[in-house]
């Protein structure tokens, strides 16, 4: 090789060096988490140690109920082909003198904005599932009559959820 190639190749390798350090100074460190403490992160890969599932909530109650209202610890959960769709959400039911029955029903109607004429109250997304006792919008805090209070959200959901025939069950 001539000394005026080499001079000319050394220039092309001096100039190529000089573009990528400063493509290097420019871009910076990555600012994302390492994939453990100290360890490597090389962005665009996915974690090599998988997120942990959600837990599995599970419901109280036989797997044909689409409703399980547990007494005990004031919670309801709708269910679809066995699974929790929804809940625990918080509920309150009957004081003494007025307990809900435990047991299996199945729902007999509902109503979105039904009047108690027994009690003279609003109840909000009724649905009627033993007799005169039914889940609705009510204040958890307190107990009632038989029925079942539900959050609003609580008792919107479970109105949408739930049709004539759907099963209900109440354990203790």
């Amino acid at each position: 090789m001539g000394s005026e190639q080499s001079r000319t190749w050394a220039v092309g390798v001096a100039v190529l060096a000089g573009v990528a350090a400063a493509g290097f100074a420019m871009a910076g460190p990555a600012q994302a988490d390492p994939l453990w403490p100290g360890g490597p992160d090389i962005p665009g890969i996915p974690s090599i140690i998988p997120p942990l599932p959600a837990p599995l909530v599970v419901a109280p109650c036989a797997p044909e109920a689409r409703l399980c209202l547990q007494l005990s610890t004031n919670e309801a959960w709708l269910v679809e082909d066995g699974r929790v769709t929804y809940g625990p959400t918080p509920i309150s039911h009957g004081r003494p003198g007025y307990l809900t029955n435990v047991g299996t029903f199945d729902v007999d109607f509902k109503r979105e904005d039904h009047w108690s004429t027994l009690h003279h109250v609003p109840m909000k997304w009724a649905v009627f599932f033993d007799g005169d006792i039914a889940t609705h919008i009510g204040p958890i805090e307190e107990q009632s009559h038989g029925c079942i209070r539900m959050t609003p959200e609580g008792a919107e959901k479970t109105f949408y959820h739930l049709n004539p025939g759907d099963i209900v069950q109440v354990v203790p």
